[in-house]
């Protein structure tokens, strides 16, 4: 079977609530391996349509196609599970976590040692640094803000 064309594909999504239509036959399609931005004024309907792909927000209509299988994204746990996350665009959701905290919110990776599991902050704090060093954000993993001008390990 041929691989498809688009990692992801979001077809015709239409979200309405009481006295406006949010997202009116919205299409996107991402291709494996690029960066994308959703650019737009204020109330176009960007958050509204990530809600929508990260399952807190029900489609009205449309169709979300990941990896070539049509997928129903109930919920937030349902997005993760198939390898979708979110960052929310709060600056700092979690004023008591850290820059690598909140990127790993609900997903943190883990560490088993016999029945037990732990947060693998060794791993967390890897994977963060090496993000953030590819996309040349000069921030400490383990800073509480989001500014270079931050001290490791204090709040600003």
């Amino acid at each position: 079977m041929a691989k498809p064309e688009y990692i992801l594909e979001m077809n015709g999504i239409t979200k309405e609530f009481p006295g406006v239509k949010a997202l009116d036959n919205v299409t996107v399609k991402i291709k494996k391996g690029t960066v994308h931005a959703l650019l737009g004024e204020n109330g176009a309907g960007k958050s509204t349509l990530m809600k929508c792909l990260f399952g807190i927000y029900k489609p009205d209509s449309g169709d979300i196609i990941l990896d070539g299988q049509h997928v129903h994204i109930h919920s937030p746990i349902d997005a993760i599970k198939l390898g979708i996350s979110m960052i929310h665009q709060e600056l700092q959701p979690v004023n008591q976590r850290n820059v690598m905290e909140n990127i790993w919110l609900g997903r943190f990776p883990r560490l088993t040692i016999g029945p037990f599991k732990f947060v693998n902050h060794k791993k967390m704090y890897e994977y963060t640094r090496q993000l953030l060093q590819k996309l040349e954000i000069d921030v400490d993993p383990e800073s509480h803000c989001w500014s270079s001008f931050c001290v490791k390990g204090t709040a600003c």
